[in-house]
């Protein structure tokens, strides 16, 4: 039987996230067993759906495998895989929709190694356990995304100090306030988790616009910002366990 692979990411205008997802791509083509792999995007910029299932449905494969690429459930997975499903009926190449990246292991993964990176790249020598970290999402009108963030900060608690998060938007804590309670703890220093997928306009400006004023409004003396996760290499092996969870299910 032949696989396709098709993500369907959000969609950015910064060309970093097409680049980002090239390099995941690569990955899974290195990694899994599939005879195509490719991306598009829900929104603001092609290749939207329709193009990557296009292209897709010119493959020559038996099943495609499509993987929302979203940190949070809620409106825009629901519209990534009611949008794909629409083009099920026009052909005889079964689709199977993935989880999407959320309530996994990995992500909890992947954040310890983007902290313990950045303590390394700038000298720290503290334990783990003298250490505070601030995990800060995007934000979500779907009560579940705080769930899917409370899961990343409980699968932390036993290593850090402290773990806490804030939101960018829509939500609270916001930025200003979490670091408000960060500050009560006072840490010894602070490590705070860009939990983002792309290097967009969000982790470029939006959350420094928040955190830097912040920050200079604290007592915080040491705080440190990480690298966004999505370009981890570990993201490539949790999409293909995602893929595998639900190819073995059919």
């Amino acid at each position: 039987m032949k696989r396709g692979l098709l993500i369907i990411d959000r969609g950015s205008r910064q060309r970093e996230a097409s680049e980002e997802l090239e390099v995941i791509c690569e990955g899974i083509r290195d990694k899994g067993e599939y005879s195509f792999v490719d991306f598009c995007f829900l929104e603001v910029e092609p290749p939207y759906i329709e193009d990557g299932i296009e292209k897709s449905l010119k493959q020559d494969i038996d099943t495609l495998t499509i993987v929302p690429y979203f940190l949070y459930p809620g409106k825009k997975v629901k519209n990534a895989v009611t949008d794909v499903m629409k083009f099920q009926k026009d052909t005889k190449i079964k689709f199977l929709v993935t989880k999407p990246m959320m309530m996994h292991k990995t992500l909890v993964e992947i954040v310890q190694s983007r902290v313990d990176s950045t303590l390394k790249e700038n000298q720290i020598t503290l334990e783990d356990k003298d250490v505070d970290v601030m995990i800060i999402g995007h934000g979500s009108v779907d009560p579940n995304a705080q769930r899917s963030l409370d899961y990343i900060v409980n699968g932390l608690k036993d290593s850090y100090r402290n773990v806490s998060r804030s939101w960018l938007e829509i939500e609270q804590p916001d930025i200003f306030e979490g670091i408000k309670t960060v500050e009560k703890n006072n840490p010894n220093v602070l490590v705070n988790v860009f939990y983002f997928l792309h290097e967009g306009a969000h982790v470029k400006t939006d959350i420094n616009n928040d955190l830097i004023p912040a920050l200079e409004n604290s007592n915080i003396k040491k705080s440190y910002i990480t690298k966004h996760i999505g370009t981890d290499q570990k993201m490539v092996d949790l999409i293909l366990e995602r893929a595998k969870e639900v190819e073995n299910a059919n």
